[in-house]
């Protein structure tokens, strides 16, 4: 009896053993080989390359648990020949409808089902791109930077050309990719390559990856990928220029004038790229237009500080992540925004300054060295009062351990011509600034601004501890001190636990025009200490995932020591398996103000005056719905005190998908402002209905209105897209404001463009 009870703990012990062994581990080799004969894009892995090719397999699951095997499993090939990498994909499934939100290329990560391969050709653990397909054979693709170790590290503008085909089956569907190798860049003389490979099962709310990753990391992290073994090398890239050229016109006119102003044009440029060195790319653009990219997103901002929006147009994206990053969001040297728009001081709207061409070096020096080079130039714009002006922006990036770097960023913005001693002609205020002399005040003018900055950043090889730093310094002729800036930063994430503390200063003349610095002009020069802890709770429910109490603090000062900004607060997110998630928040503020202020509008109401003291308190809750679902919605409330009154604040957003051709959804954010005396009472709100209709993988259409109480403004913004080859395009715009009261137009504007991709 003994004996029999011996040899099952030791079967025991084996079967344990061998399910261990199943958890691929970070560094795990997949083998690469050269397919010997052609392979057909069909979906169908049937050739004798995909039947030798090694097989990543064994996935485990990343959420809504790190301990089991994922139920689904997928299965992962890779082979190239001279010309392409390709990608086979077996993911095994049952009936249950897929999630798939339209048939949009570049779709929601998170909100779609699809298995995605992350690949880093650099072998750095660093920098490298993503290629991600769903059951509907919809593409996305992007790049990965800073290790992929957050969200903010992985960009979806990237684009390029890659072809795939899916093919459906009773118990599986199956992805067959190609990625022409002048599609990517790599750097020669390497046989291993960063890679895994992850499945995004949003319809049982589960991810799985290739490496076994903790919940708390992201699984197409480089810390937590396999090793690409090639055994033989991929080819060595010879010419690789691929030219975008673009025909653009259209008609517009302005009914707020007497007679009617107006115009049409046509215009041409476009793009090219060249591949300087298989990991090296050098960008061009001539008279590049923009006309297709869509409609900012409207806010009710109240508090002191500026706005960031966006960058969407696709030129200042691309390989944009040393700019991107150098710095902190407290003060960016580099906000591509800078370039080629500019705010008309008359009218306080953002205004297109025309660009004349433009440039970008940017890619792997070596394994250890990364460059990026960016000039723009920009044709003299009277209309605001701006001359011709140059942006040159350079980076300089060295990798050392395993995920770390430190980085030398310049940036420099210089206004072109011999009469800028002209105020009358050049007036726009980022040009001059009033100055107290002996003999009183007096306009000074400043040609140029620059900054230098310094970003290290230590990443620790599991991820698990995070710590940052910076310094810049800006120079111009506005003032020659008190211009530096920087911070500190160390972030620890555990399984349970995640905190960080943060320590950043910023004197009052540090000046980055090209740059956001969204606290310039609000404070006479700031320090900022911030801590946040939060602990995550598994709970043992078949219903709720986890859930995490968390908490923060911010404390601001300015220099002469007086605290001018306390912000705290506690809450609880609960995220249930269903994708449905709550948070619930108690907030606390107290600001004495530092400048003259009006959350409404400073003109018309009374301003808050610097030294003044306010303090309130409110709960805000937020609630999202399963995402799963054809209508699914996100509620947010925040009641209470503000300022010295009330405000009562509902945002959200509402969604029906009609799966897979399109959407239908309304966004919106209501204030009710309640101020006492004259400091203001209105009731403040935006509505953006959207109507997203994807009629095939290749022809979309968006239509955008906004209505905005603050702007007293509707603007409406229809796009048609087709994408008649890889990475070509027809697109047809048409925008129209109107006078909410009457519905009466405003201005319009029609455009078309017409680009095509060109490899040579």
């Amino acid at each position: 009896m003994r004996n029999t009870s011996l040899l099952a703990l030791l079967l025991l012990l084996c079967f344990t053993a061998s399910i261990a062994q199943e958890k691929n581990v970070p560094g795990h080799e997949l083998g690469i080989r050269k397919a010997t004969v052609p392979l057909v894009l069909d979906g169908v892995l049937d050739e004798d390359a995909w039947q030798q090719a090694a097989v990543a397999k064994d996935f485990f699951l990343n959420y809504p648990t790190d301990t089991d095997p994922a139920q689904f499993q997928t299965e992962a090939r890779m082979t190239f020949d001279d010309q392409a990498l390709y990608v086979g994909f077996v993911c095994y499934d049952d009936k249950t409808p897929n999630v798939v939100q339209s048939l949009r290329r570049d779709f929601d990560y998170n909100a779609n089902d699809h298995v995605t391969l992350a690949l880093g050709p650099y072998n750095d653990g660093i920098n490298g791109f993503y290629f991600s397909i769903s059951p509907e054979g919809v593409q996305l693709e992007g790049t990965i930077a800073a290790g992929g170790q957050e969200s903010g590290s992985y960009n979806s503008t990237w684009d390029n050309k890659w072809y795939s085909r899916v093919t459906r089956h009773e118990d599986r569907w199956i992805a067959e990719i190609m990625i022409p190798f002048k599609s990517f860049r790599y750097k020669n003389g390497l046989d291993t390559w960063n890679v895994t490979f992850v499945r995004k099962d949003v319809k049982r709310n589960a991810t799985s990856s290739w490496i076994a990753t903790p919940i708390q990391y992201i699984p197409s992290a480089f810390a937590y990928s396999g090793s690409l073994k090639w055994q033989e090398p991929p080819p060595h890239q010879s010419l690789n220029v691929s030219l975008i050229p673009y025909v653009a016109g259209g008609l517009a006119a302005d009914k707020t004038t007497d007679p009617v102003t107006r115009s049409n044009e046509l215009q041409v440029g476009g793009d090219a790229k060249i591949g300087v060195t298989p990991s090296l790319n050098l960008d061009l653009t001539v008279n590049p237009d923009f006309s297709q990219v869509e409609v900012d997103r409207q806010v009710i901002n109240l508090t002191r500080f500026e706005f960031q929006f966006p960058e969407r147009r696709q030129f200042f994206l691309e390989n944009s992540d040393l700019f991107d990053r150098a710095g902190w969001p407290t003060a960016r040297p580099f906000f591509s925004r800078r370039v080629g728009l500019a705010t008309d001081s008359a009218a306080g709207t953002v205004r297109k300054v025309p660009i004349e061409y433009g440039a970008r070096l940017s890619g792997s020096l070596s394994s250890k060295w990364r460059l990026s080079m960016l000039y723009m130039k920009t044709k003299e714009t009277l209309a605001i009062g701006l001359p011709e002006q140059s942006f040159t922006a350079a980076a300089i990036q060295r990798n050392f351990w395993r995920q770390s770097s430190i980085q030398i960023s310049y940036i420099d913005k210089h206004s072109l011509g011999s009469n800028l001693g002209d105020s009358s002609k050049y007036f726009h205020p980022s040009m001059w600034e009033e100055k107290e002399t002996a003999m009183g005040t007096t306009k000074i003018l400043n040609d140029f601004n620059r900054t230098i900055t310094v970003d290290l950043d230590l990443l620790k090889a599991d991820n698990s501890w995070y710590a940052s730093a910076y310094y810049s310094k800006s120079l111009d002729d506005f003032a020659s001190g008190d211009n530096h800036t920087g911070g500190l930063f160390a972030q620890r994430t555990t399984r349970k636990w995640q905190y960080f503390l943060m320590q950043t200063w910023l004197q009052k003349n540090y000046n980055a025009e090209p740059g956001f610095v969204p606290s310039r002009g609000v404070y006479p020069g700031v320090n900022n200490s911030a801590a946040a802890v939060s602990y995550t709770i598994y709970p043992k429910s078949k219903t709720l995932v986890k859930i995490v109490p968390m908490a923060d603090f911010n404390l601001s000062s300015i220099p002469r020591g007086v605290i001018t900004d306390k912000f705290g607060g506690a809450g609880v997110r609960l995220a249930w398996l269903n994708t449905a998630e709550i948070l619930v928040r108690y907030n606390y503020v107290y600001q004495e103000m530092t400048n003259t202020f009006n959350p409404i509008n400073s003109d018309k109401y009374t301003n808050f005056q610097p030294g003044e003291i306010y303090t309130w308190s409110n709960v805000s809750m937020t609630y999202t719905s399963d995402q799963r679902k054809l209508f699914r919605y996100t509620l947010g409330v925040t009641p209470g005190q503000f300022y010295n009154g009330t405000n009562f604040n509902v945002n959200g957003e509402l969604t029906y998908r009609y799966q897979p051709y399109g959407s239908v959804s309304l966004r919106f954010d209501y204030n009710d402002l309640k101020l006492p005396d004259n400091y203001g009472k209105e009731q403040l709100f935006v509505l953006s209905p959207r109507f997203d209709l994807t009629f095939t993988d290749k022809i979309f259409l968006t239509t955008f209105v906004q209505y905005n109480t603050l702007l007293d403004n509707i603007n409406l913004n229809a796009r048609l897209q087709w994408r008649y080859k890889p990475a070509s395009d027809f697109f047809l715009v048409y925008t129209e404001n109107y006078l909410p009261a009457t519905l009466a137009g405003k201005n319009y504007s029609l455009v078309f463009k017409f680009t095509y991709w060109l490899n040579i």
